[in-house]
């Protein structure tokens, strides 16, 4: 029987991640099905157990997308080490009556950043937007990728502070940089090679508070919300730096996910093209 995949979120209408699998499995010949769920935001539990419920096919794995990842991590039964230290999963792979959760959240940036866009994390000054589930996937990835420097900044200072004193403290930060947090309002008079934005202000179109100057000349400035121009990437544009929105990181990931699921590793690049040429 047909292997089913899903991916759950609020909202989750202009997600792309059905078609992204359809053509990963039409490229490796994978006999799957994948299809977008919304959630109630107070029934993320119950719209997987329903989903694992249907008995046409076989319920293997599922993505998570905003606002899920959290609670997805608190789901998982196991949970690789990747995601232990995300805290969020976006991965869950279902086997022998069992949730594992994983997060490609971090392989996914790494691999578009640096393959697609030619920008390699290490020795540059990154600066991290945002401090839920989606910042958290990425922070010890770059950090393993040896940054000069790596600053977590959140409306909230106390939660951005948090976050990066919990990875400090991870042996796997032990690469010389250690992330320091602080709120927007410390940003001035700051510059940086790498601002990548996690928050969900590309979401609802919200404004963030940053000053210009944390766009470095020749800087890149990476929005993880894809298919919309958000105000973070019109600000950046126009303080000259390079714009990228995260539609390679969801192809990336997806690709993580799906060689977590189906153990083959689809090719990129054409699905990328496709999703571009639309």
């Amino acid at each position: 029987m047909t292997d089913r995949y899903a991916v759950f979120g609020n909202p989750i209408g202009h997600s792309k991640s059905p078609r992204i699998h359809a053509l990963f499995a039409a490229q490796t010949r994978q006999d799957m099905s994948y299809e977008a769920i919304l959630a109630d935001k107070d029934g993320f539990a119950a719209a997987v157990d329903a989903f694992r419920a249907i008995k046409h096919g076989t319920a293997r794995g599922a993505n998570v997308t905003v606002p899920f990842k959290e609670e997805a991590f608190r789901l998982a039964a196991r949970r690789t080490p990747r995601a232990e230290a995300a805290g969020a999963v976006n991965t869950l792979s279902f086997e022998a009556g069992e949730i594992l959760g994983d997060n490609t959240d971090g392989a996914g940036l790494l691999r578009d950043l640096k393959h697609n866009l030619g920008c390699d994390p290490a020795g540059r000054r990154i600066l991290l937007l945002g401090a839920g589930g989606a910042a958290r996937g990425v922070v010890l990835p770059l950090l393993l990728e040896g940054p000069a420097d790596l600053l977590i900044a959140n409306r909230t200072e106390e939660t951005a502070a948090r976050l990066a004193l919990e990875f400090s403290r991870l042996p796997g930060c032990a690469v010389g940089i250690k992330p320091d947090g602080i709120g927007f309002g410390g940003l001035a008079g700051r510059s940086f090679d790498l601002v990548i934005n996690a928050t969900s202000a590309g979401l609802s179109g919200a404004v963030l508070p940053l000053p210009t100057s944390v766009f470095a000349p020749r800087g890149i400035a990476y929005e993880m919300v894809y298919g919309r121009e958000t105000p973070f990437m019109t600000q950046a544009r126009g303080a000259g730096a390079r714009v990228a929105d995260g539609l390679g990181m969801l192809v990336e990931q997806a690709a993580e996910a799906f060689f977590v699921w189906r153990g083959v590793r689809p090719e990129t690049a054409p699905v990328l093209a496709a999703l571009k040429g639309n």
